[in-house]
């Protein structure tokens, strides 16, 4: 079952998504449609377990299914992604009634759901409080990224209780009294996306839409438990890159662009085959195989600008588009950890070093 729905969304995202990738890139209303596709085919709760609605994969073949996406559109990957983490949020919940209100329609796309908790990650006074009142929650405070405004009805909200704890709930993403809503980002890559930030004012969160309570720190343990998870996007990039180059090597036969692509996709199967067997692993390698990734996909897409010329500076070259998506992938769920790593390839590849 797992295996055809995989061959389900490689088919869709080569054959539908791929053709229009630029116009997904920065069009709200294609990646509208694109995002709906995947939820006519089941594809937007993929790690929620069955019982759920969701296809109950397994770590590895979710995995494979990131570097899919990332390969033949950043932006719907971007997306979509916030929806399957929202996803994976609530299947884990012990909030049965909103588990049994979202997630069977969640999978199917009826209703989409995002993420904006990227501030518990700040160090220093936090941005987003939460203190208890009768019957729930009182909010203030600032959310600075939220993507998918338009998209989503919903957001999983991440906020600061006065002893430490990170308090996760579920809020409308829309303008309402005490949400106010900044205007989309315009962005380097993925502007199509609908980034915004959210200043909330006193802004009223009943028990009934908690999604969980976690201790102090837990994103921190969460990241680097799951420090690859955004190194599968980076991977999928750079396959991107390499599909660039290899269609201009079609074209002009060039042996330099042959040598590139070859040594590229070596050093890329090498990295993929590392992260994808990382079970056993301690998080000193992963976080290397994590920059790793981040490298790979800017050298790749580096490569793909330069064996397009200066055809790659046309705003739909995929060329350039994958050049935006690298540098969106490269500081995807960073953390200090990962940009230190990240930092310390990039001056070791200059300095000659090998990796």
């Amino acid at each position: 079952m797992k295996d055809g729905l995989l061959e389900m969304a490689r088919d869709y995202f080569q054959n539908r998504i791929a053709p229009q990738a630029a116009r997904i890139d920065r069009d709200p209303s294609a990646l509208q449609l694109a995002l709906q596709g995947m939820g006519d085919r089941c594809l937007l709760a993929l790690r929620v377990p069955g019982e759920w609605g969701g296809a109950g994969w397994d770590e590895r073949t979710y995995r494979q299914f990131q570097i899919l996406g990332a390969r033949y559109s950043g932006a719907l990957t971007f997306l979509q992604t916030q929806h399957q983490s929202a996803a994976n949020q609530l299947a884990t919940s012990s909030n049965q009634d909103l588990k049994k209100l979202y997630l069977p329609k969640m999978a199917r796309g009826e209703k989409l759901v995002g993420v904006g908790f990227s501030q518990l990650r700040r160090p220093g006074e936090p941005m987003m409080k939460a203190f208890p009142v009768a019957g729930g929650y009182q909010l203030c405070g600032q959310v600075p990224w939220v993507t998918g405004w338009g998209f989503f009805e919903d957001f999983i909200i991440g906020a600061t209780l006065p002893d430490g704890r990170s308090l996760y709930g579920l809020l409308p993403l829309q303008a309402l009294p005490g949400l106010q809503c900044s205007p989309p980002m315009t962005l380097l890559s993925m502007s199509g996306t609908n980034t915004v930030s959210l200043t909330i004012q006193d802004y009223f969160l009943s028990r009934d839409f908690i999604v969980s309570l976690q201790p102090a720190a837990a994103i921190e343990a969460s990241d680097q438990k799951n420090v690859l998870h955004h190194g599968f996007h980076a991977l999928g990039c750079a396959w991107a890159g390499l599909d660039v180059i290899f269609e201009v090597y079609r074209q002009k036969r060039l042996e330099s662009l042959k040598n590139a692509h070859q040594q590229l996709e070596k050093a890329l199967l090498s990295c993929q085959e590392k992260m994808l067997n990382s079970h056993q692993a301690s998080f000193a390698d992963k976080l290397h195989w994590r920059g790793r990734a981040i490298n790979l996909a800017l050298q790749c897409a580096q490569g793909a600008v330069i064996a397009s010329g200066g055809a790659a500076n046309i705003i739909d070259h995929p060329a350039g588009r994958v050049y935006r998506e690298a540098l969106q992938f490269s500081v995807s769920g960073q953390t200090g950890a990962v940009m230190e790593n990240s930092l310390g390839q990039l001056v070791a590849l200059a300095g000659g070093s090998m990796l």
